[in-house]
Formats: structure tokens, sequence, C-alpha cells
């Protein structure tokens, strides 16, 4: 799995790091029941400090895309996928609303209105 980042994006770099796990993740590139990279290793392969890359994997791990086993390492969770894959189209959903200046108040019915159909 390549993991990239530009250290000159506006993006924080702990953001692109798990954005990076998620890309593998939707694209089968990094399967469940994969281990990720060791936070020191990626860190040290990446010149970021262990912290930011720990902040990317604790961002994947709330997101319910990997498990972080102490002394183990991360690993990539069944289901992730397809879980990687909606939150993408959220976030879609979300930057789309907020292009059109709505509001969550005016977003959260229309999606219980598609959840309830």
């Amino acid at each position: 799995m390549l993991i990239r980042i530009d250290q000159s994006a506006a993006v924080p770099l702990f953001e692109q790091v798990a954005a990076s796990v998620r890309r593998a993740i939707a694209d089968g590139s990094a399967a469940p029941g994969e281990r990720l990279p060791g936070a020191r290793d990626l860190a040290t392969s990446l010149e970021l400090n262990v912290h930011t890359v720990l902040r990317g994997y604790q961002l994947l791990r709330d997101e319910g895309l990997i498990e972080l086993r102490r002394g183990r390492g991360a690993v990539v969770v069944a289901g992730a996928r397809d879980r990687g894959r909606l939150q993408q189209a959220v976030r879609d959903l979300v930057a789309e609303a907020r292009r059109l200046g709505l509001s969550t108040a005016d977003v959260v019915p229309l999606v219980e209105k598609e959840m309830s159909t």
C-alpha cells in the first residue's frame, strides 16, 4: 500500500494519512485483515512525527475502518471497503450541501426521507 502526503497542502497531514488509507481500502489494495504499516515506520518513511500518523490511524479507527491492536498494529476490519465508500459519499453530500448553502437542518430531513423509503 502506498501512502502519500503533500507537505504543502492545506489539508492537515494526519487527514492526508487517513485519506490515503481510505483510498487503499476503497480500491481494494488494503484488504480486510491486512496490517497497515507500523506508525513509527510510516512516520519515518514520510518524515512525519509518529503522533501525526497515530492521529490519522485513530481517525480511521473512529470511522470503523481499522482496528488498533496494542503491540500488533493497525488492521483493516471486515466491511471496511463498503463503509469507506459510504463515508466518502457522505463527505461528498456534505460538500455539496455546503456549496448550496444548506444547513444541517435542511439536509437531515432529506437523508431521513431517503432512509425510510
